[in-house]
């Protein structure tokens, strides 16, 4: 059986996603009087500063960065199987949108919801702290809404203090 290139890729971000949740699964077991929510957000924050290392390689610092950033994120997550956009308004704020979002749907499969936008939002807070440490940039991530509240998307704002 012969595999094409882009479905090699795809069954890769499954495997990753699914072995997010069985290290997860371990760690409930290891340690069942502990709530894996710490562990899940210890783990986005690390993901979050290697993430934040990598975008930092292909910043230009010499044109406004927010929309660079914003469009690394997006373009990481259509990579990922993800459905992202991004809008970048009048006043320089960048609105970044998925409608849809594989993780979601693993976080519903595995009854952890309640993990999905926390770990989210500590991989973008991570990210936008280290970008701002590393450039002296003063950027914040604000969520406005989210699938995991009943929202029909993910939406944040970022923007300039």
């Amino acid at each position: 059986m012969s595999f094409t290139i882009e479905q090699k890729f795809n069954a890769l971000c499954q495997i990753t996603r699914a072995s997010h949740f069985e290290w997860r699964e371990a760690f409930i077991k290891m340690f069942p009087n502990m709530d894996p929510k710490e562990a899940v957000l210890k783990y986005w924050e690390i993901v979050g500063h290697d993430t934040a290392k990598a975008y930092l390689k292909n910043v230009d610092r010499n044109k406004p960065v927010i929309p660079q950033i914003a469009e690394m994120i997006v373009n990481s997550s259509l990579a990922m199987g993800e459905t992202a956009t991004m809008n970048v308004e009048s006043n320089g704020n960048v609105r970044l949108v998925h409608s849809d979002c594989p993780w979601y749907d693993w976080h519903k499969k595995y009854d952890a919801l309640n993990e999905d936008q926390p770990g989210c939002d500590c991989w973008f807070q991570t990210i936008v702290e280290d970008v701002n440490q590393e450039l002296g940039t003063h950027i914040q991530v604000e969520t406005i809404s989210s699938l995991p509240n009943g929202d029909d998307n993910c939406t944040r704002i970022f923007s300039e203090k």
